[in-house]
């Protein structure tokens, strides 16, 4: 005769197995449509896309510094009606734009400090803020064969849109564009060599406190 405890203890046992497998489906109080969420991206060709780290050259603070703008994959896109391309990129989980604006035959990426997985380059109107402004943008790869890989594709890009501005005859914006850019990176350059300066003067500072110090003794 089996045990009545035995036997309560497996109608329980049964009781809570019915209560983990119950789902309950509750109808939503309000019924909202799917919407598409646009990101300007759907007209465009993905004509090279890499994971990288994104800086800017904060010139307005004080010494003047290098600021992480984010870490994401950089693409560079082709409007397929318009033919112009653009760099774009977004930062990991948020995709909040960290870098936008268009490519110019006349944009150099230069290397980042002797670094051969590193390019510095001006821009005088990125969006990453929606307000345009000018630039100055340096990005790094895992490793220097990404980062020649974005290189001659940001060169070709370059060729493609110079071609596109000499077929329409608007050359004479291209220069203006080359003057400019070589202004900005006349001011870039000045900002990094007070930098400069004025770390050689708190050296000095310091070594004249210590020479000081040392007569003292």
């Amino acid at each position: 005769m089996a045990d009545p405890k035995d036997q309560e203890d497996h109608e329980t046992t049964g009781d809570c197995t019915e209560d983990t497998n119950h789902d309950p489906h509750f109808e939503p109080i309000v019924s909202l449509p799917e919407q598409d969420v646009k990101t300007l991206e759907e007209d465009e060709e993905v004509l090279f896309k890499m994971r990288a780290k994104l800086y800017r050259f904060a010139s307005e603070n004080d010494p003047p510094e290098w600021k992480e703008r984010g870490t994401g994959d950089v693409k560079l896109l082709k409007h397929k009606e318009k033919g112009t391309i653009r760099l774009l990129m977004r930062r990991d989980r948020t995709l909040k734009i960290c870098a936008n604006h268009q490519i110019s035959p006349l944009m150099e990426l230069k290397p980042n400090a002797g670094s051969d997985r590193a390019w510095v380059w001006n821009t005088l109107a990125d969006y990453a803020d929606e307000c345009p402004k000018p630039e100055l943008l340096a990005i790094r790869f895992l490793n220097a064969e990404n980062a020649q890989k974005f290189k001659a594709k940001f060169d070709e890009c370059k060729e493609e849109v110079k071609k596109q501005l000499e077929g329409s005859g608007n050359t004479d914006s291209a220069d203006k564009v080359a003057e400019k850019l070589e202004e900005l990176s006349v001011k870039d350059k000045a900002s990094e060599g007070k930098k400069e300066e004025d770390k050689k003067e708190t050296e000095k500072n310091e070594d004249e406190k210590k020479e000081v110090k040392a007569e003292k003794n």
